[in-house]
């Protein structure tokens, strides 16, 4: 716990514990929880620009859904290896002492759910899913991932790949790739994630609302708050006059209504918030 061992950092940590603690908090959380389990996040130093596959493009474009099923069965068999980190374990013991409402990420990873987090809302879906967009009918990610690797042996087969935080990856070939159709209609297949452009789903939005709405406090880890479904949530805790704690490397959009401000790692800064929440109950 280098970071919390700092004294300008522990003094942050204990003036957010102050801020907490005896309160029932929401969570929200953004891709700077899991870059310790190896997944990159969208915003930090050095992270080269990225263009998000539209859904309008997956579904009017044969050459580009082709290229985005190739890098998707990439990504995910990278984020299927990976592994919930120090700072998801501390939000579940938030969660199992009672403490949290409940959490809201922007991640698709699962991470959170793997490490023990029980109420979980997906903002952005998820990877773990597939649905037909014509029929509806919904298949196991790996399910798909096996009937791609049998129609395409060499995808089986470990290259060296630069993942995204959204499980997108940019492959070197992907011209000759069969990508996988509905095996009920024939219909053309979507990873239940929310693509660049797309709107949150309204009952992931209300969801969401709730666990804000029951909470005497909101925590925000590790989002710069850029995309709107966050900083809409971080404005409702605001018009009710929660305390809102920020924890994120660099500045967010949500720094102006925090009462506090943590710029320091996730994980070990969540460590010792959550040992000093539990410790206090």
């Amino acid at each position: 716990m280098e970071d919390t061992q700092r004294p300008e950092l522990a003094t942050a940590v204990s003036r957010a514990v102050a801020a907490l603690e005896g309160r029932s908090i929401g969570v929200l959380t953004g891709a700077g929880v899991s870059t310790d389990s190896g997944i990159p996040d969208y915003r930090g130093a050095n992270t080269p620009r990225r263009t998000p596959m539209t859904a309008h493009d997956l579904i009017g474009d044969e050459a580009k859904r082709r290229r985005y099923w190739v890098g998707s069965h990439l990504g995910w068999k990278a984020f299927a290896g990976s592994q919930p980190n120090a700072g998801h374990e501390a939000l579940a013991a938030l969660d199992h002492a009672g403490i949290v409402t409940g959490l809201v990420t922007q991640n698709v990873d699962g991470l959170h759910l793997r490490a023990g987090s029980r109420r979980v809302i997906e903002l952005h879906g998820n990877m773990r899913t597939v649905t037909c967009l014509d029929c509806g009918a919904q298949f196991s990610r790996h399910d798909i991932a096996v009937r791609i690797e049998a129609d395409n042996p060499a995808l089986a087969v470990p290259e060296a790949i630069e993942l995204g935080p959204d499980g997108d990856v940019l492959p070197n070939t992907w011209e000759n790739v069969t990508v996988p159709d509905c095996s009920v209609c024939g219909g053309i297949l979507k990873p239940d994630v929310v693509f660049f452009g797309e709107y949150v789903p309204v009952a992931q939005t209300r969801a969401a609302e709730q666990i804000v709405d029951e909470a005497d406090a909101l925590l925000v880890v590790g989002s710069s708050l850029a995309v709107n479904s966050g900083v809409r949530l971080v404005e409702r805790a605001h018009r009710r006059g929660l305390p809102i704690v920020i924890i994120n490397r660099g500045p967010t959009k949500g720094d102006r209504r925090a009462s506090v401000k943590i710029d320091a790692g996730t994980s070990e800064t969540l460590q010792a918030l959550t040992f000093a929440l539990i410790d206090r109950q």
